[in-house]
């Protein structure tokens, strides 16, 4: 049974919550760009066994202390994306806000068979908003995401204009699986 957050940093993204029933109790668990440790924690209440991969060390303390709050335990991880060796054979690999084209391969790789991609992040369209990142490099061009899973299936996609906290965000969404 899941124990119940009280979230006091940013809540896990809404197409996380949509899509948490693939992650269940003793699962092995990948958060890429883990920062605050939104995500990473939130899968721990669920009975995942959680690594958190972040490289900003302020966000990564702040992840500790939420993970301690919650009473859950989290490996977290100082490691830098774009040089590290990725980790693989994990039930699931988490990737929000966070877009390296360079190393997706990488990331996709992280999954085992029949294991889980959850990823979301922000598409080219963003930046008509004020907010967010700018540099081409960190955002999707429209339908780019879907080619970068492969060779996973997708499951549910999206590319959605959604209203997050009062300010829109423009973002490309993917629930993808390997297959056995």
């Amino acid at each position: 049974m899941d124990k119940q957050a009280v979230w006091e940093v940013e809540r896990p993204s809404t197409w996380f919550k949509n899509h948490e029933y693939v992650i269940t109790a003793g699962m092995r668990v990948l958060d890429l760009a883990s920062g605050r440790g939104r995500h990473s924690v939130a899968a721990a209440l669920r009975g995942a066994d959680v690594v958190g991969v972040e490289s900003d060390e302020e966000k990564l303390a702040d992840a500790r202390g939420l993970a301690a709050k919650q009473g859950v335990n989290v490996t977290w991880v100082s490691g830098d994306l774009e040089t590290m060796e990725i980790p693989t054979g994990f039930d699931v690999v988490l990737l929000f806000n966070y877009l390296d084209r360079a190393r997706f391969r990488d990331f996709v790789a992280a999954v085992k068979p029949g294991g889980w991609l959850l990823a979301e992040t922000f598409l080219r369209g963003q930046t008509l908003h004020g907010w967010g990142p700018t540099n081409p490099a960190h955002l999707l061009e429209p339908g780019e995401l879907l080619h970068l899973i492969e060779p996973l299936d997708l499951v549910f996609g999206r590319e959605v204009t959604e209203v997050i906290d009062n300010r829109n965000a423009v973002r490309a969404s993917v629930l993808a699986r390997r297959q056995q």
